[in-house]
């Protein structure tokens, strides 16, 4: 196989992005979406104190955390996602965060703070806060919802491994981001992370089942908990620095694998807040070389380069990565940040990688990421940017609430249901701009783009696709 080109339909020699400013912006997106009381630190200051009584049906606090995209409600499946993610980013670029990496902190700490509120209790996880039903129905501020606020928990009678994993999976991973800063808050989540492993390993079940239609179909997983049990406890394994969840990891890969009856020529890769086994295999691959795990991570890197006869996506004319017809950006900062993490182990320990029987370097795999990054950024068909508020052309009409409608400072008086439903269907620009907000973008194999409300699909952003695009835009910003 010849060396990676990216397709493209955009002419060469455009100056490059400029990524410190993207990268600044793409944490300032994380200001936009937080719930509960605002911090005098708080940067997207049109944005205002909100859902300060959540919890309190169930008796606990569970003021803060994030909203996951445009709604109102705090989806803790998708949250903490985001989380492992993040602290993931943090862990691996650190060093290229350079100033930056304070805001990336605080943008966990805000996250892992809340998931520390929901997991107090023992063998008990408080999911998810809002009636989704009833957001749904509704088009107003989070400032000012009078919409359900209920609160839903998994425990030792209605299990959720799914959530149980991916949440030890973010407290273990932020442990590390934050080992070197704040060492007692890194032990604080460690042991809560192992705590929460165990209750979702002992009562093992899906909180799809548990909670039915309050979760399904917003944040239902399609992909089983077997994957997320491996996640937790491979970022645990981490975390310890030692082999007490090899155990857990060995018969993890075996369930995981046993769900994929395609060699791994021929099977479609995930990497999202359903299914995380690619990032297992790029995990466990930069933490301790192994043959099988190996295989897999060639296997998924070779996937995605654009001349390989195995590949598992498609690329648009533009060059733009395209996987599903949903929230596609997610696939393609989630590919691109696991192709970068790949090829940076790659070349710390010397190797490269076979793929069609033939050998390619890590500086294909790292050109696949900046490729991506470029056409997120601006250099696509389009000639836009796909994150809010960066470039001169970006989308003007998100699907998200607080965007759309006047702010507290311009419209002090409460907004009800459907009071927003004018701002929702004018084709005026949003109010708000939700500065670093990355939208789903073209999204049906092609580089056509609706910005339209109506479409949320490719206008919606989330805290899920800003979370690997934090690495990704850090190493590009100190390397090209």
């Amino acid at each position: 196989m010849a060396a990676a080109t990216m397709p493209s339909a955009v002419a060469d020699g455009e100056p490059p992005p400029n990524y410190a400013d993207a990268l600044s912006k793409c944490l300032l997106f994380y200001d936009g979406q937080r719930s509960g009381k605002l911090p005098p630190t708080q940067r997207l200051t049109w944005r205002k104190d909100s859902a300060l009584k959540d919890g309190q049906d169930a008796g606990v606090d569970l003021v803060g955390g994030y909203y996951d995209a445009g709604d109102n409600v705090k989806f803790g499946f998708p949250m903490a996602y985001t989380g492992t993610v993040l602290a993931w980013s943090i862990i691996e670029f650190s060093e290229e965060l350079g100033p930056e990496l304070a805001h990336a902190h605080e943008a966990l700490r805000w996250l892992t703070d809340y998931l520390l509120k929901a997991t107090a209790q023992p063998n008990r996880i408080f999911v998810q806060v809002g009636d989704p039903y009833s957001d749904h129905n509704c088009w107003e501020r989070p400032e000012d919802m009078d919409t359900l606020r209920t609160t839903y928990q998994v425990n030792d009678t209605h299990p959720g491994s799914e959530v149980a994993g991916e949440t030890a999976a973010a407290l273990a991973a932020a442990s590390i981001a934050f080992r070197s800063s704040d060492p007692a808050y890194a032990d604080e989540l460690l042991s809560r992370a192992k705590t929460v492993y165990n209750f979702g390993h002992t009562y093992q079940g899906s909180y799809g089942t548990s909670l039915g239609k309050w979760v399904c179909p917003f944040y239902c997983d399609y992909s089983g908990y077997q994957d997320e049990l491996l996640w937790g406890a491979a970022w645990l394994n981490r975390a310890t620095n030692s082999s007490q969840y090899e155990n857990h990891i060995i018969h993890g890969i075996q369930q995981v694998q046993m769900k994929t009856q395609l060699d791994e020529t021929a099977r479609e890769w995930f990497f999202g807040w359903d299914n995380k086994e690619a990032g297992i295999y790029i995990l466990l691959q930069t933490q301790k070389n192994d043959s099988e795990n190996s295989r897999l991570a060639q296997a998924f890197a070779c996937s995605l380069l654009p001349q390989s006869k195995f590949k598992s996506v498609k690329y648009t004319p533009g060059g733009l990565l395209y996987n599903t017809p949903g929230c596609n950006m997610q696939d393609v900062t989630g590919f691109s940040f696991l192709l970068l993490v790949y090829a940076r182990h790659l070349i710390n320990v010397g190797e490269t990688i076979t793929c069609d029987n033939s050998q390619v370097p890590p500086s294909a795999l790292i050109d696949v990421a900046r490729s991506q990054m470029k056409y997120l950024l601006g250099h696509n068909p389009n000639k836009m940017s796909y994150m809010v508020g960066y470039g001169t052309k970006f989308p003007q009409m998100i699907h998200h609430r607080g965007s759309t409608l006047p702010s507290m400072d311009e419209h002090p008086q409460r907004m009800h249901c459907r009071d927003g439903e004018p701002y929702f269907n004018t084709t005026a620009p949003n109010l708000n701009l939700l500065i670093g907000a990355v939208v789903g973008g073209p999204n049906d194999g092609t580089d056509n783009f609706l910005d339209s409300r109506y479409c949320p699909n490719q206008t919606e952003p989330t805290t899920y696709v800003n979370a690997p695009l934090v690495g990704l835009l850090a190493y590009f910003n100190k390397n090209g």
